[in-house]
């Protein structure tokens, strides 16, 4: 959860392309603070960064081939510091969800996801359904039929845990009108070029 403190505080207000999807001369940040041109990374990546659909499905549609999301841990956790983003105030309880999206085939990691959610605001069975890990996040929404808005906050490049780097997105996720889900995706980009 401590990647997300502080976060919005520091975001930029308004990033053109998380708006726009579309920046000509638009840049992010790597970890080494060269910036990279948003035109320098793979179309389908560019893709995947302004998407408000199921990335689970576009994959799958991408790579040709189905895609499982392992959940990796989840547990549940009180903040130490507020979340701005979802509106998570310190000692709320949160479950954090560490997942990868893998192909069933290849066995090839696709996307690693953090999750942020706000369990007490979504319906009874939406939250067992999740805490007991049935499917994907996305997909559980798409399933349940609730309407859902996902709205991009930060786009960037940092480096996995296996050190390797990727473009991320963080987003969240607005159920009846409350931001409940805070999630950033991780998309290494060797995989992608």
């Amino acid at each position: 959860m401590h990647r997300y403190y502080g976060r919005a505080a520091s975001a930029p207000a308004e990033l053109p392309f998380r708006r726009d999807g579309f920046v000509r001369q638009g840049d992010i940040a790597a970890p080494n603070g060269e910036r990279l041109a948003l035109s320098d990374l793979p179309p389908f990546l560019r893709a995947l960064l302004v998407t408000d659909g199921t990335v689970t499905k576009i994959l799958e549609a991408y790579f040709w081939e189905p895609v499982a999301v392992d959940t990796l841990e989840q547990r549940f956790e009180a903040a130490l510091e507020p979340v701005p983003w979802i509106q998570v105030e310190a000692d709320d309880l949160c479950l954090i969800r560490d997942a990868r999206l893998r192909g069933t085939d290849s066995g090839r990691s696709f996307a690693e996801a953090f999750s942020l959610i706000r369990a007490e605001l979504i319906p009874p069975e939406f939250r067992q359904r999740l805490i007991d890990r049935e499917i994907g996040i996305g997909a559980l929404i798409r399933d349940s039929g609730l309407e859902s808005y996902r709205e991009v906050l930060d786009i960037g490049v940092d480096r996995t845990a296996d050190g390797a780097m990727a473009v991320f997105r963080t987003y969240r996720i607005i159920i009846d009108g409350r931001p409940v889900i805070l999630i950033t995706e991780y998309f290494p980009l060797d995989l992608y070029r």
